[in-house]
């Protein structure tokens, strides 16, 4: 038995007892020590907060009543491995973008920190072993917060946005309905009102963001999966086209642990390569991610997607020009992360 284990047993005695409990009888039921019971009562009362006060005529510890109620643990009630847990959550939470949910979970942390150092295991440790590497994560800004209260308060935003692919404003209202981060950046998956429709919003270009007292519409969960996660990546809507690509052995034993759709399905052939088809409806998104790995893979099909991808790599190699092809560097391969 732990020591939460026997806080919580010795607190169970202590509610259910008629009488006050004498020492043995505590030493008995928690099999423990004397200085262990002692130790215990002492914990429960300076982090716990704990009214237990010790019965000099009757022999016995009871809890104080003299304020009315009976004493109850403080918050919800998690062994040690559980309480980790929760600072691991929230360590990586706080480091997905510094400072954006830190109002919120400091109370939480404070109140993680007071049931740990009960048993002499504080999350100091923990808090420096954590990292979370971002890359190209943009400012949320003030509008994170405004959207996460009307997601959990079911109300409508009123948001003026700056959509990037058409370079233009707009301001319109939203049913707000998912919270997601992806790829380091934040996106609000709602119904807009001024489309009719589902659509995906980055919530670093919300210029502004306002709740209003309006309800939110409310949609069902399976027609957002539907929606939203059949097609390839932050791009929603019902996948068109299928890309099959093709990596060559060096890159196979990487790209087959890979998971880059729900729905993809992929093959290793006989001679070490490793086909991938993945299902997409806009390729915006799929190309950038097949551009990556440059002369290490080849789009199959479908030809629109293989053109498309030939093309942005035409237009690269050109940035570098004539000069540049009878130069030709010998480039050395790619740094392995987990060298052997």
């Amino acid at each position: 038995m732990d020591r939460f284990d026997r806080i919580f047993e010795l607190n169970r005695i202590l509610q259910a007892a008629r009488q006050p409990v004498s020492r043995r009888r505590i030493e008995e039921e928690l099999e423990c020590s004397r200085a262990t019971v002692k130790r215990i009562i002492d914990d429960m009362r300076l982090y716990l907060n704990a009214p237990i006060v010790y019965d000099r005529e009757l022999n016995g510890y009871r809890y104080d009543q003299s304020e009315g109620a009976m004493y109850e643990l403080p918050g919800l009630w998690f062994n040690a491995s559980e309480l980790h847990a929760l600072v691991t959550v929230q360590q990586l939470l706080a480091d997905v973008q510094p400072g954006l949910l830190e109002p919120a979970l400091r109370p939480l942390q404070q109140r993680i920190d007071s049931l740990l150092e009960v048993q002499r295991a504080g999350s100091e440790g923990l808090q420096g072993r954590i990292r979370v590497l971002q890359m190209a994560a943009r400012d949320s800004g003030d509008a994170f917060q405004i959207v996460a209260g009307a997601l959990a308060q079911r109300r409508r935003l009123r948001i003026r946005y700056y959509s990037r692919w058409r370079e233009g404003r707009d301001e319109r209202d939203v049913s707000p309905q998912r919270l997601i981060h992806y790829r380091d950046n934040w996106y609000l998956d709602g119904w807009c009102h001024l489309r009719a429709g589902l659509r995906t919003f980055s919530i670093d270009a919300m210029e502004q963001a306002r709740e209003l007292e309006q309800l939110a519409l409310d949609v069902d969960a399976a027609e957002l999966d539907d929606h939203f996660a059949s097609s390839y990546g932050i791009f929603s809507g019902t996948p068109r086209h299928q890309a099959v690509l093709l990596f060559n052995a060096a890159r196979a034993r990487y790209v087959a642990k890979e998971r880059w759709h729900r729905d993809q399905r992929s093959s290793a052939l006989a001679d070490g390569r490793f086909e991938l088809r993945v299902p997409y409806s806009n390729p915006a998104e799929l190309i950038m991610d097949i551009l990556k790995y440059g002369p290490d893979v080849e789009v199959v099909a479908p030809p629109e997607l293989r053109r498309a991808v030939a093309e942005r790599l035409m237009q690269a190699a050109g940035l570098y020009g004539s000069k540049a092809k009878r130069e030709r560097p010998n480039l050395e391969p790619p740094v392995d992360p987990n060298p052997r």
